[in-house]
């Protein structure tokens, strides 16, 4: 896989987050005459650049369409401008600039304005860059705006502030201590240059930001301050505003703002030179991972590639590298059975210095075989060597990347805003927008230069494995990872290519799924909902064409409802492993759909398994027909079966290791679904599963089925027909059929479990990992299930108490980083949830605090402003009246619709003159019959897992009598079996209540 084009992995989201750096060739190359900005062609927006006499730069973008505002504001100053022996300060201030400013002196009072209007707020701090963001209903930007420009010109930092938010920063340095992505991260900064920044630990802790200073007679807050006097200046700043106004109007809102922002003049820091010296080189380290598993990683110190963007050489080199069909590294790994996964491409990179990286996740097999594994990554990298830089392959990838450019999803402004201000410094003006994403230039020269850095004087190599547990010498400071470094010379690495297997490793095949044809087919504007267009035995049709985005895309998914891949956990087992078996066959065929735009999926649902494809319409049929007809032939290759097989055991053992709010969530959906599994029930299984269980389970799964198909987008009706009849054909029609019908009295659906009127549930459970000193609370208020009136009621109080509890309980009473209220929606049944990580106190004692803050809240609740009620009832009209962004997030929200049987596609507007009509009473009367800690119909389910810190507390708790009204669950399978259950909305063929 191409790394650069993965971006859910972590190392690419790191590296995205990490990406501004200042730098005066840039600021130069910016100053430049104005130039177009170059955008999308099916981008509507208007663009302008504006530069204000204080030297800030910004770019206005003026959407009249949309449905929220936006802003960005991007400072050129990161972690490694912290000082000498104040680690994480950058960070701890990017934390304090929320509290509170001159102007707006009540803490807090930005972000509940914010949460008040319809908008969300965050901020990042990164190596050379600190970005904060905001977005909002439109009709309340200036405000916003206004509160936003304080944080850049009067911002107060209290002492009282100081201490509550160093503990904030320890907390989620806490939450990251045994994730292994935080780990690996720090150790390749750990084996650097001691004198470069890129060594240093970025995120801060009580130690760092409050011990040690003290220790050397410094106040961390008067450190704070001077280093926000000494950085934060307009020069250095890029700022991104998304407005529904025209651009002029924008403009003078920007500059009225954001005017009195001050400059000193602060140059651009430079952090010239690579991180690592030769003593960093030419390495093996083995580390000790949380985790199960094995992952290698291989990573060379590059030239950078902003400097060659539009040329895209570590894009060709990761795309190629990084490839997944027949004849690449990953294919040859794969077949070898040795790796599970493989990703390339650039990562960590500055203007000054960059890594190209490769990650194989290895099977257990892979882990004894790495060193010839490492020698086929070095013979590919000569084969490329040895062929060229090959025009036809740029000018391929280059036509992929304009198609992907031009006919980009909108997505929502406040991820827009922050992309653009976090690379504004990177790139000129009229690359502000395309950024790296359309190379055009070939240039075979700086391709090859790249390439020749490739080599093995240069490679450090991570390997990852728990099975060097007790074989290392070394332990990362700050992390606690343990490590060992040998030298790799480059004759070793040489045997290692010499003696690896010798397969057939060879280029890609020209890409037959390239769209060529764009046309958008004519639909019927009137149709504003998803129609059942087709019904049969088999399966039942749902209908949306494309009446909004305009694009050549579509959206096809069909639920294959299969009651017998449910009925015991060793059904459950062999469903996973057949649906990743399925993925694991189509890979090297459908990598090239990928690549091209077109994305497939297989997954296990909780009763079959689901089919999906999405993406450019054109050759989507092809992909979709090769899917089925995979499933129709499907046979059980005994070698790939055991390799997916220790995959999922990899997954099943590593639960464990989840984050305790993580598994306190898993806990509350298997007390609550009738049909869900325990995990180590499913563990316990699989080592008996052999291939023949398979081969004959997956013929008994399929013998009843009964298929949900959705098609949206860019297709006809008619064409949406053909394709589900082919369906059917392949699996239904025919002279030996793999599937029949399902009878009446199997369509199966997910019931809830339904808790008692006036009784609160707790379930204590050790938390799975003993080292996690992290506690989790998950204080759960079941309420009612789907029903207009009551869900605006519950939506409208979450949105009033969402600021309110994370306020408290996280930033006053300092309970945990992880502190939030969010509804709880499944199979149709809503709620509340208050999850809280913590160790500072254990569950029972969140728990009290929960319900604490509740007790508070009535008044707040109960002396509300009609107007600041009104306030929130137009932030959630304004929220409900947001337009889908794209084909996927429209279609997502109707096919939930579909899955769970409620079928209102008119949610929205129904939802909306629901709330123009609700008044304060009746929502506070929705608060003391169904909130309220004491009232007689409030049903409460805690969910307290034990971490490490509060072992002997839970150890009491099992043995504590319960309290009044309380009831210690004991069992899991044994509660599920008490309780009744909700009725469900989804029946047989015609959707009956059950």
């Amino acid at each position: 896989m191409t790394l650069i084009a993965d971006l859910g992995y972590y190392r690419e989201l790191n590296r995205l987050v990490e990406a501004a750096i200042g730098c005066e060739s840039i600021a130069m190359a910016v100053g430049r005459g104005e130039s177009e900005i170059f955008k999308a062609r099916t981008d509507k927006r208007e663009y302008r650049r504006v530069v204000l006499p204080n030297a800030l730069e910004a770019l206005l973008i003026s959407d009249p369409d949309t449905d929220k505002a936006a802003a960005s504001m991007d400072v050129s100053v990161g972690s490694f401008s912290d000082p000498e022996g104040i680690e994480g300060l950058a960070h701890f201030l990017e934390h304090m600039l929320f509290y509170a400013s001159e102007k707006y002196p009540v803490e807090d009072s930005y972000s509940k304005y914010i949460s008040e209007h319809g908008g969300s707020t965050n901020a990042f701090t990164s190596a050379e860059n600190t970005n904060y963001f905001f977005d909002i209903n439109p009709d309340y930007l200036e405000e916003g705006l206004d509160r936003f420009a304080q944080f850049f010109i009067k911002p107060l930092m209290s002492s009282d502030a100081t201490i509550r938010e160093i503990k904030a920063v320890d907390s989620e340095n806490q939450k990251n201590l045994l994730s292994d992505a935080w780990r690996l991260n720090q150790l390749q900064k750990h084996l650097s240059l001691k004198n470069h920044p890129y060594h240093k630990f970025s995120t801060g802790n009580w130690d760092t930001l409050e011990v040690k200073p003290k220790e050397r007679g410094l106040d961390t807050r008067l450190e704070l301050i001077s280093f926000y006097e000494k950085n934060y200046s307009a020069n250095i700043m890029h700022l991104v505003v998304y407005a529904k106004e025209s651009l002029d109007e924008i403009q003078t809102l920007v500059e009225r703002k954001f005017q009195n922002i001050r400059n000193i003049g602060r140059n651009y820091i430079r952090f010239p030179g690579q991180p690592c010296s030769s003593e960093h080189l030419q390495i093996l380290v083995k580390a000790v991972p949380i985790k199960e598993g094995h992952f290698l990683s291989v990573r060379w110190p590059i030239t950078p590639g902003i400097h060659y963007y539009k040329e895209g050489p570590s894009r060709y080199l990761g795309h190629l590298i990084g490839h997944e069909g027949e004849g690449s590294l990953f294919y040859t790994l794969k077949k070898l059975g040795w790796a599970l996964s493989l990703t390339a491409g650039e990562a960590d990179w500055s203007f000054d210095y960059s890594f190209f990286s490769v990650v194989i996740e290895l099977t257990d097999a892979g882990h004894e075989h790495y060193e010839d594994i490492i020698g086929l990554l070095f013979r590919y990298i000569h084969l490329l060597q040895k062929f060229g830089v090959a025009k036809w392959i740029f000018e391929e990838l280059a036509a992929i990347c304009e198609t992907g450019f031009h006919y980009q999803d909108k997505i929502q402004p406040i991820d827009y805003v922050m992309s653009i201000a976090s690379n504004m410094l990177l790139y000129p003006p009229e690359d502000w927008l395309v950024q790296s994403s359309l190379p055009s230039k070939f240039v075979p020269g700086t391709i090859q230069m790249i390439l020749d850095e490739l080599t093995s004087d240069s490679a450090r190599i991570f390997w990852e494995s728990k099975s060097f547990e007790g074989c290392t010498d070394s332990v990362e400071p700050w992390y606690g990872t343990k490590y060992s470094v040998q030298k790799i010379s480059p004759s070793t690495i040489q045997k290692w290519i010499e003696k690896a297997p010798k397969e057939d490793l060879h280029l890609p095949i020209p890409n037959i799924f390239i769209p060529t044809d764009l046309t958008i087919k004519p639909s019927s504007k009137n149709v504003k909902y998803p129609n059942v267009i087709r019904k049969s035995p088999f399966s039942r049709l749902w209908y949306k064409p494309d009446t909004m985005f305009n694009t050549p895309k579509a959206y096809f998914k069909i639920d294959f409802n299969c009651p017998l891949s449910r009925q015991s956990p060793e059904a459950g087992v062999l469903t996973e492993i057949f649906t990743r078996l399925l993925m694991d066959y189509l890979n090297e065929y459908a990598y090239y759909a990928q690549v091209a735009g077109l994305y497939y999926s297989i997954q296990k649902t909780d009763h079959g398994f689901q089919v999906s494809v999405q993406g450019y319409n054109h050759k989507m049929r092809i992909l979709l027909e090769t899917v089925v007809d995979k499933i129709k032939q499907f046979e059980v290759k005994v070698d790939r079966f055991y390799v997916i097989k220790e995959a999922v055991k990899k997954d099943y053992d590593n639960f464990k290791f989840r984050k305790p709010y993580q598994q306190a969530m898993y806990y509350c959906s298997l007390l609550l679904d009738e049909n869900a599994w325990p995990w180590n029930e499913e563990l316990d299984v699989l080592s008996q599963l052999e291939s023949e269980h398979l081969a004959r389970f997956y013929a008994h799964m399929l013998s009843r089925t009964f298929l949900e198909c959705f098609v949206a987008g860019n297709i006809e009706p008619l064409e949406a027909e053909v394709l589900v009849q082919y369906v059917e054909d392949a699996l239904f029609n025919g002279p030996q059929p793999i599937c029949k019908p399902l009878f009446p009295s199997q369509h199966v659906t997910n019931r809830v479990v339904k808790l008692e009127r006036g009784t609160k549930y707790c379930y204590p459970i050790d938390c799975l990992n003993p080292s996690d000193e992290n506690s989790a609370l998950l204080h759960y208020i079941q309420v009612h299930q789907d029903d207009i009136k009551m869900n605006i009621k519950l939506q409208l109080f979450a949105l009033i108490a969402k600021q309110p509890t994370f306020h408290h309980l996280r930033s006053v009473e300092q309970l945990g980083y992880i502190t939030v209220l969010m509804q709880r929606y499944e199979s149709g049944v809503r709620g509340l949830q208050f999850i809280i990580q913590s160790t500072v106190k254990d569950p029972a004692q969140l728990d009290v605090r929960v319900e604490a803050f509740l007790k508070m809240f009535e008044s707040q609740l109960y002396e509300m402003t009609n107007k600041d009620f009104k306030n929130n009832v137009n932030a959630l009209i304004d929220m409900k009246l947001e337009k889908h962004k794209n084909l996927s997030e429209e279609s997502s929200f109707y096919w939930r619709e579909i899955v769970d049987g409620t079928l209102k596609f008119d949610r929205k507007v129904i939802e909306v003159a629901a709330l123009r009509e609700l008044t304060k009473e009746e929502v506070v009367d929705f608060f003391d019959s169904f909130v309220k800690v004491d009232s007689r119909q409030r049903k409460t389910l805690s969910i307290h897992v034990y971490g490490g810190l509060h072992s002997l507390e839970y150890k009491l708790a099992l043995n504590e009598p319960d309290q009044s009204q309380t009831v210690r669950i004991q069992e899991v399978c044994s509660f599920r079996r008490s309780r009744p259950l909700y009725s469900s909305f989804r029946g047989g063929l015609g959707l009956m209540k059950l």
